[in-house]
């Protein structure tokens, strides 16, 4: 919109949750990665491990040279 990159990162029970948010909040194309689910209450140690896990392929979706896990919105 601005030309700003972006990717919402959303946890396996919000996934349907966030195709409406994003639907209704004028993004339907917004990319989003999956994410295991709980997210809060992880240790540090989970957490990084996560993030080396997400970062690379964050970064690939925000240079445009993956897909997000989330197909293309039919509006």
């Amino acid at each position: 919109m601005r030309g700003v990159a972006v990717v919402a990162l959303v946890t396996e029970p919000f996934w349907q949750q966030g195709d409406l948010i994003a639907l209704s909040g004028g993004m339907p194309d917004v990319p989003r990665i999956r994410l295991p689910h709980p997210v809060a209450g992880s240790s540090a140690e989970e957490m990084a491990a996560l993030a080396d896990q997400i970062v690379p392929r964050l970064l690939e979706v925000l240079r445009g040279e993956s897909v997000a896990d989330n197909p293309p919105a039919l509006v």
